[in-house]
């Protein structure tokens, strides 16, 4: 009984904080969500009515999400693997290795503003390098006001964020090799293996832990961007880059509309939670068949 007493004490503070840290302010918001409060004055109760607009009416929202899941895709499709290798790479540089380590890392220690600001210059289509670059080597037809454009400012934001985290998912499977025992690599070429079979049949499997924290890692990322959103675009040209927690912000804070804008983060969160039980059974299957 004193034994309960004490785990109840000790589990009390840390309770009552995940309560009003995080239960109360979700709460507070699907109930500001239920009104059309502009954030100052008084308000109107409107029930679910903000909640049904951004289910079946609010392409905005549901562009932004599409948004999300595309950067998600170029994450794990292309700069996942690409990491992985150039991680490989890295450990198999010999005295080099600190400074690749160094080099790959550095636009993930670089602050957000920076690199965003950076990047708006050599996109800007009168004075950017990227279209001197090509006016220099005889490709001037394909030169491009490349955020202005609708069709290609997305494909310009998810090249950034990707170059952004390349350090950071460099860094977890350089991290995920290194923790491997160097006896297996010995003993797998002992046994014949060679350099493609030794990391397809062992090491790749060996490291499907880390992969799994990368991945889960990269859709929180991909879900919660704003920052290089709001520097680059703020969601323009007419939405096509809009993020939710860039489109959530100019709703509750640029346009007033508060209530609609609480409305968006409730239904973001169960999006959330939908997503993490997802990924919580198959990394759990995925665990169970290995």
């Amino acid at each position: 009984m004193s034994n309960r007493i004490t785990i109840f004490w000790l589990v009390a503070p840390g309770f009552m904080l995940f309560l009003f840290m995080v239960c109360f302010p979700i709460i507070m918001s699907a109930y500001y969500g239920t009104t059309n409060w502009t954030g100052i004055g008084a308000y109107e109760f409107v029930g679910l009515e903000n909640y049904q607009k951004i289910l079946f009416h609010d392409s905005v929202f549901w562009r932004s999400l599409l948004n999300a899941l595309l950067l998600l895709a170029a994450t794990l499709l292309i700069q996942h693997p690409i990491a992985l290798l150039f991680s490989i790479f890295v450990m198999h540089a010999g005295k080099l290795e600190k400074w690749f380590r160094a080099i790959f890392f550095i636009p993930a220690v670089i602050s957000i503003v920076v690199t965003s600001k950076m990047w708006v210059s050599v996109f800007h289509p009168n004075f950017g390098m990227l279209n001197k670059l090509l006016e220099g080597v005889g490709l001037s037809t394909w030169k491009q006001d490349w955020l202005g454009d609708s069709n290609i400012a997305i494909w310009c934001i998810i090249v950034v964020v990707m170059w952004q985290g390349f350090g950071y998912a460099l860094l977890l499977y350089y991290a995920g090799l290194q923790g491997i025992p160097k006896d297996l690599y010995e003993a797998a070429e002992l046994d014949g293996a060679g350099r493609v079979k030794l990391y397809t049949r062992v090491i790749i499997p060996l490291l499907s832990p880390m992969v799994r924290v990368a991945v889960v890692i990269a859709v929180t990322a991909c879900l919660k961007q704003m920052e290089t959103v709001f520097l680059m675009t703020n969601g323009g040209p007419a939405n096509t880059t809009q993020f939710i927690g860039n489109y959530l912000y100019k709703t509750a804070f640029s346009s007033s509309l508060y209530g609609y804008g609480n409305a968006i983060s409730v239904v973001f969160v169960i999006i959330c939670l939908i997503i993490t039980v997802a990924m919580n059974k198959a990394f759990k299957k995925d665990v169970g068949e290995f």
